[in-house]
């Protein structure tokens, strides 16, 4: 009973966080939350945010994405713009983690984009 009633009662945001963490188990993916630094992982989520940073050297495109367990920085060095890599799709990326200002990031990672969600009914 104490379990029913709790899915019941639960927010909005913890009942995405628990389909995005069936998803990336589902595709084999480690948990965000569980990457260390100097690991190659295998992640998957949703792109909240997508920040193109002009730099001197070379420009770098950022990608925020959250899994249900917490969020990692996607870089890739010298892109202004990746074709489909937009806030609210689905994808998988494959690194090194590293975690420069305590933000775990995987720099140039090989990625894969999946269908954005079909949006449901109201």
């Amino acid at each position: 009973m104490a379990r029913w009633w709790s899915s019941w009662t639960r927010s909005q945001d913890e009942v995405e966080a628990g389909e995005l963490s069936t998803q990336a188990q589902e595709r084999g993916a480690q948990a965000i939350a569980a990457c260390q630094r100097g690991q190659s992982v295998s992640v998957h989520g949703i792109i909240r945010s997508v920040t193109l940073r002009p730099r001197a050297t070379a420009p770098t495109l950022e990608a925020e994405v959250y899994d249900g367990s917490g969020h990692i920085s996607l870089v890739w060095i010298g892109h202004r713009r990746l074709s489909g890599v937009d806030v609210g799709r689905p994808i998988s990326a494959h690194g090194r983690v590293t975690c420069p200002q305590g933000q775990p990031t995987i720099f140039n990672p090989s990625y894969r984009l999946y269908p954005e969600p079909a949006e449901s009914p109201a």
